[in-house]
Order: structure tokens, then sequence, then C-alpha cells
């Protein structure tokens, strides 16, 4: 399930008009009280930050949401002033459009996010027809979330969906962490051209929210790296409706706020992987893992640096071990190292000892490399920090889909 899997949210999507292909283009996700709850959040550290961007920081200030309102087909940035003016319209008719049965949702109390088409002025007029009606068609099953996940994507292929849940006490007494994705291209450390809401029914105040959410990006949507590019939009939300009960969770919590912190991880890390698998033009879903830094920092700045190289991507389209260009990425990465210590393999095969080819199982390594999943494996001897990122292999595909504006 998705971001319907915690108790406590509604969630919907339909197509409004924004798209001209009519797909999906309005998703909203909401608490099932229409009362405001903690919420956290992470955003592009993009200086060119979209109007939603800018509107849900400010809203966000008192770290509390009632629901969230997102639009596909077009990022409403690089818009100006009217597209700041239009984001907070979009959250003004999704309060008045919840305000129902006399509980008032205060304008403030709603977050903001739209992907797709930088620098063109977004159209109001289906959405002011189409909040509305996508108030009065939210559910609570996997369904629902499932219709709002369809309704942010753009070039991907596929829904972005997890869910995990995890013990909040010593009784047994279990709560769930559910998010939906989009993304498939635009994919850098600091985030990537992607939306993320999360939900969890356990109980946690803001700042453990903040907390496990700053871990949890760091360690999963941080270490995607598929083209070096940071976009305008990104945004990971996440908000707590302590539907589940248990215990209130602090930063002081201990084991419990650990175990948090883990669940909602996981949740972004499988989001990470599935946007990995999904991008735009890739044949070949890939780990870069450096070990054996004198830092964790060090091995970050190695993987990274081997992650975002268009020559390794490159041979890894053609199936072509050419761990050379791996040796040189991470010799001009800024990470220290001694070129002749330095060991690479390709799914377990070594290729690469002491800095120099080594012999391996030719025949092995060339099923290895025919695989979709490719490892490799960078091993600094040098420490003991390590890291692993993701990318994807460079494909013709992908130029063909991002030589125009799409």
């Amino acid at each position: 399930m998705s971001v319907t899997a915690a108790k406590g949210f509604l969630a919907g999507g339909i197509a409004c008009g924004i798209k001209p292909s009519g797909n999906p283009d309005l998703a909203l996700v909401v608490t099932a009280s229409r009362e405001s709850v903690p919420t956290a959040a992470v955003f592009t550290s993009n200086l060119v930050q979209a109007g939603p961007v800018r509107v849900s920081k400010q809203h966000l200030a008192n770290g509390r949401a009632t629901a969230v309102i997102l639009n596909s087909g077009n990022a409403n940035a690089a818009t100006g002033a009217q597209g700041r003016s239009n984001a907070r319209r979009m959250c003004e008719l999704t309060s008045l459009s919840l305000s129902i049965d006399g509980a008032a949702v205060a304008q403030e109390d709603v977050l903001v996010c739209s992907t797709g088409l930088i620098g063109i002025p977004l159209k109001m007029d289906p959405i002011e027809a189409g909040i509305p009606i996508l108030a009065t068609m939210l559910g609570k099953d996997a369904e629902a979330g499932s219709s709002a996940n369809q309704a942010i994507l753009t070039t991907d292929t596929v829904r972005k969906e997890s869910s995990v849940k995890f013990e909040t006490s010593p009784v047994g007494n279990m709560a769930t962490v559910g998010g939906m994705a989009k993304g498939a291209a635009m994919l850098s450390p600091a985030m990537a051209t992607m939306l993320c809401v999360l939900t969890t029914d356990a109980r946690v105040e803001v700042e453990a929210l903040q907390s496990a959410l700053t871990s949890a990006v760091a360690a999963s949507f941080d270490q995607l790296d598929i083209d070096g590019s940071r976009s305008t939009n990104d945004t990971v939300i996440i908000m707590s409706s302590g539907a589940a009960g248990g215990p209130h969770i602090t930063v002081e919590s201990g084991e419990i706020f650990a175990r948090f912190v883990s669940a909602v991880t996981s949740v972004c890390a499988d989001l990470a992987e599935k946007m990995a698998r999904d991008a735009e033009g890739a044949t070949k879903f890939v780990k870069v893992v450096v070990r054996g830094a004198r830092s964790a920092a060090d091995a970050r700045i190695a993987a990274r640096a081997v992650s975002r190289s268009q020559l390794v991507q490159c041979s890894l389209y053609g199936g072509d071990p050419y761990w050379g260009r791996v040796l040189s990425e991470l010799g001009a990465s800024g990470a220290y190292l001694d070129p002749e210590l330095v060991d690479i393999s390709y799914n377990g095969i070594i290729v690469c000892r002491d800095g120099i080819a080594c012999t391996h199982d030719e025949a092995s390594l060339s099923v290895a490399m025919n695989e979709v999943d490719i490892e490799i494996v960078a091993d600094l001897h040098q420490g003991s920090g390590e890291s692993v990122f993701l990318t994807t292999d460079l494909s013709p595909a992908y130029i063909a889909e991002n030589m125009r504006t799409s």
C-alpha cells in the first residue's frame, strides 16, 4: 500500500486537464479527521525554487499540516509572482473544498507540490474545477492511495509505492509508515526530480519527524545519482496522524525512535530504488559501492563521482566492464586514495587488483555484464569508510527523451 497504508489518511487522484494527454494529473492526501497533524519536510537545495516549494515552506513554519495538494504536468517553476500566487490559490481551493460539516481547514495548513515542465505558466482553470471534485473522491484503501500516486507521475512508467510496519512499544503495539513518490529523470544527490509524500500513524512529535526524515533522505534519495541534475521542485513530506496510538515518539525515545527512523529510511530507500529502476532510458540498475575509504565522507565523494560519470554509464550500457574509467573517476573525485591499492569488481568478479588488471573468468564476467542488476565495488584499502550510490547506464533513449522540452 501507499500513503493510505497508515491509518488516519485519505487520498485520491483524478485527471483535471493539466496534461494534454488526459492522464491523471491532480492528487490529494489529507487527514481523515481534517485536523492538522505534526508534519516535516525536506525541500530541494536548488536556489531556483518553484512557487509551490516556497509556499509550502511558509505554510510549514508551525510544523503542522492537514493536507497536501499535488499536480503533475506543470512544475509551476520559474513563473515568478504569479506562480507563487497560483500555488497559494491551490492551497486556498483545497482548504475550501475540505472544510465540510463545520470543520474548517486553514489555507496555511495545506501544502502544495507541483511537477512537470519548467518555465511555463500554470493554467488554473482545470485546477479551479478539479480540486472541488477531487475533494469528494477520497478514500482510505489501497486503490485510493494508488490513484493519488498515478496522478503525480510525469515520465514515470510505473507507480512508486511502499510501506512498512514497526513496533512502537514492548507490548507489541504496531504502527505503519507508508509513502508514494514520483521520479524518473533529473536524479541527483540533494534529492531528485521527485515528489514524495510519506504518512505514519505513529504518534511522532515534529522534532522527531524532522530528524528521522532528514536522516532517511540522506541515506536514500541523496544517494541516488543518475545524471547529476537537481530539480527546482523536489519535496519530501511526512505527516503523523497518531491513529495507531502507542507512546509519543520523540528524539529522546531511544530504541523506539531508532525503530521509527529505520522504518522511514526503509520506505525511502525502497522508493529511491524504484525511481532508479524506472529512470528514463535505463537498461541497467547499478549499485556503486566504495569501501575502504578513509572516512564515510570520502566514500560518498568517490561513489558519487563514479555513479554520475557519463563514461562509466556509457560502458555499462554497452556491457563493457571498463574498470579503467572507474579508477580514473575515483582518482578525480577528491577522495584520498593510493591508485596502486585499489581493487575493482563487477558483480563480484575482480577485474582490477592493486590498480592494475588482474586475471579473471572472462566468460563469467560477460554473463554478469548482461544482467540487469550490476554492482560495482571499489575497495580503496585506506580505512573503514563505505558508501553506496544508486545509478543506471546511459542509453540513447535517455537522449531521445530529453533532447526537447518534455
